[in-house]
């Protein structure tokens, strides 16, 4: 029996996309439906579901931030709301996409094409569709330009309680995102913000910040180094910070020549 996750910040969306995938096939096992783009991705890894239909727009990561951190062999069927003309440019260049609101006709092939991927050999299937998916929609979002040097961000504000902490952004360690707020981690405290991931990785330098997991984002000033474990994962140690990040097998590249 094959099985499936499903994320969608839209409750009666992910409602309708269980009811019709389980129309169209009975044997699907939906072992999840998640809220959010971190829940998503925690329960991908754990769970390794055959197949992960995502929302591209979610709070706390985005569909396309949970499919770049896929470690495993889960296949990605975006879901999303670009009009059928532009996601056309890229239909075949994915296992699949279906837009909002979710067609029958247009899922009734989704299936069927999910289905064939998972029947064919490991060997067969070649470079991960999902990924080509995801670089076609990254080259689409117009996030994807970036912010011009002069608006990037310096600080960024933090309330606890009565207080307001302002915090210099080059003396973030890292920005880690835990389900609707981000940590901000410094080499002497914690803080909580309610600003995305996603956001943030279009207001920072890209030559001083860089994004090594879904939920993560480093500054390169406090790389202290980097270590592989006995399975080749890549480990990166921070100064100021007592445990080593784990960096995405998608942001592996960045590393390369340490």
């Amino acid at each position: 029996m094959n099985t499936c996750l499903i994320a969608d910040d839209e409750p009666h969306l992910a409602r309708a996309l269980a009811t019709e995938l389980q129309r169209l096939w009975p044997a699907l096992q939906i072992v999840h439906t998640a809220r959010n783009g971190v829940e998503a991705a925690e329960r991908i890894a754990a769970l390794q579901p055959d197949v992960a239909f995502l929302d591209i727009q979610m709070p706390g990561l985005t569909g396309l931030e949970v499919a770049q951190g896929i470690e495993g062999r889960t296949r990605v069927v975006f879901v999303t709301a670009y009009d059928e003309y532009a996601v056309q440019a890229f239909e075949n260049e994915a296992l699949d996409y279906v837009l909002k609101p979710v067609g029958t006709e247009r899922l009734q092939r989704t299936v069927e094409r999910v289905q064939r991927a998972l029947a064919a050999p490991a060997e067969a299937v070649g470079i991960d569709e999902s990924q080509r998916l995801l670089a076609a929609l990254q080259r689409l979002m117009p996030a994807a330009q970036g912010t011009p040097p002069h608006q990037r961000l310096r600080w960024v504000r933090a309330s606890a309680g009565d207080l307001t902490h302002q915090v210099a952004v080059e003396e973030v360690l890292f920005f880690r995102a835990d389900d609707k707020y981000t940590c901000v981690h410094t080499a002497t405290a914690e803080h909580l913000i309610r600003t995305p991931i996603t956001e943030l990785a279009q207001q920072l330098d890209p030559e001083q910040f860089v994004q090594v997991h879904r939920s993560t984002i480093v500054n390169l000033a406090f790389l202290a180094g980097t270590r592989r474990d006995e399975t080749s994962r890549l480990f990166l140690r921070i100064k100021g910070h007592a445990h080593e990040l784990p960096v995405s097998r998608a942001y592996v590249h960045l590393f390369k020549a340490m």
